[in-house]
Formats: structure tokens, sequence, C-alpha cells
């Protein structure tokens, strides 16, 4: 994937339909961190219907890396409950095709492989919670680098829903240790987009040997004072999928994401 030529400071600032212009276009072909803030980001799967029923289930079980947004029907490209002009063969910047389990290619367009079978599904993505973050005076770092977030496969088991199961991945956040307290507080109003960290501390304490070395993402630097934070995270069913082996089946690339018309503000619980 390609960083974009659109300024970072302008990136911020799309609107949800401009910016999935920009990536219908292929303009934007790299990570959603931190554009078009404001609006609700989502992992996506897409598998053949055959198969839907177990990923639904594997989503209900392991609510918090899977928070489910949306479910399309099958063989249906649109989600008009996320974005009356969404197609989501063409709107994520980078999409990754699996067979039996093993990444094969990362298109940025999939209406050739469009199937009348699948069915997409929509999860929560943390890069939601940010916008309330950064609006408490709490930077990310990875957007301060502009860099995608880094993301770990931890040792934290999922609840197995027929094929599907695996370990649990995780975003992780460096923050000082009053700063890490207030990012509890706030993201624990965002249920549908994570919630509260699953971990902060020891990352071996969750089966993470090297924070430099992410499964996924960026690394950043976590100076000294500081404390990482771990949230449950999206990527999770790519984990799933390497262990179930699929036949087919269509993700996001990490980090790269549909951005949907849905405003952050309106996933807060209270």
């Amino acid at each position: 994937m390609n960083f974009p030529d659109l300024p970072v400071d302008q990136a911020l600032h799309l609107k949800a339909k401009q910016a999935r212009q920009c990536i219908r276009s292929g303009e934007w072909t790299t990570h959603t961190s931190g554009l078009a803030d404001g609006y609700v980001q989502g992992n996506v799967v897409i598998l053949p219907e055959a198969l839907a029923h177990d990923f639904l289930r594997y989503c209900q079980r392991n609510p918090k890396p899977c928070p489910l947004l949306a479910v399309g029907e099958p063989g249906q490209a649109k989600l008009p409950a996320l974005g009356a002009d969404i197609d989501i063969c063409t709107d994520v910047p980078c999409y990754r095709v699996w067979r039996h389990g093993e990444l094969v290619d990362e298109p940025t367009d999939i209406s050739a492989l469009w199937r009348k079978d699948l069915v997409t599904f929509v999860l929560g993505c943390s890069f939601s919670f940010e916008q309330a973050l950064t609006e408490a005076g709490l930077p990310m770092r990875h957007i301060q680098q502009n860099r995608n977030v880094a993301m770990y496969r931890s040792d934290i088991a999922t609840e197995a829903a027929g094929i599907f199961h695996g370990p649990m991945v995780v975003s992780m956040r460096p923050f000082k240790a009053a700063d890490a307290i207030r990012a509890i507080q706030i993201t624990s109003r965002f249920p549908d987009v994570h919630g509260a960290p699953v971990h902060m501390g020891d990352p071996a304490e969750i089966g993470i040997a090297d924070l430099s070395r992410p499964d996924y993402g960026d690394a950043v630097d976590v100076l000294p004072d500081e404390i990482p934070l771990f949230w449950a995270c999206g990527v999770t069913p790519q984990a799933a999928i390497t262990q179930a082996r699929p036949e087919f089946c269509i993700t996001h690339a990490p980090g790269a994401m549909l951005i949907t018309d849905v405003l952050n503000h309106q996933l807060a619980s209270f």
C-alpha cells in the first residue's frame, strides 16, 4: 500500500462521502487512522453465505473484538444502514483475499471477485473512539507520526463458533499513567467499537514478546514513563480465518477501514 499525496491536515477534515470517493478512485490506498475525523470506521469480513451463520455466532460470542455494526444481505454490495452510497466492492482502501486460510492478494477493488452468495460483516473499529480521546487532550502517537496503529496477536483465546476460533488481536496505544486512567474511562463509553482496554501494562502477560515488532500495523515508541494500553481489535477475525481456513473469503487490510456516514458520538453509550 502506498501513502497518498493528500496532506494529513486536509485528510482529517474530509467528510465521509468525500473520503470514500478518494478511496473509490484509488487516491487513498493506505490506512485510514485519522481520516475523515468524526465518522465511524469499520472492519470488514466478507464470507460465503454457507459460513455466515457460524461467523455471526462467533461475533456474538466475542463482542469485545468483534462488535457488529452491520450485516449485509447475501449478494448485496450495498450497506444502506451505514451509508447510502457505500459499495463494499470499492470503498475499502485495501482488501485482503484469502483462500484456504492463506493470504493470496491485496487488491484495491474486489468487483471482479464479487459473488451472489457473499455476505458482508462490518465490525466496530477503535479508530472511532480515537476522536473522543483526542478531544480530551490525549493525542494518538500513531496519528502524530502518520502511522498505522500497532496490532498484536495475544494469547487471549476467543470463544469458538463453528469453524471459527483463535487468538484475540489487540491494538496498542501508550499513555502516561494519569492519561491512561482517563483513556480507560473514555473508551468504556464506546462498547460498539471495542470499549475499554482488555489489558494494560506488561505485554508479556498477554503473550506479546516485543512491542517493537507488531504483527500488523506499525510500531510506535513507548517512552519510559508511559504505560501501554491494549484494546480488543477487529483484526481478530483474520487470525480466526487463518485457523479456520475457509475456501474463500475477503477482509480489509489491517488499518484500511470502511468509512461510514455514522458519527462517532452516535455510538457513545453515555
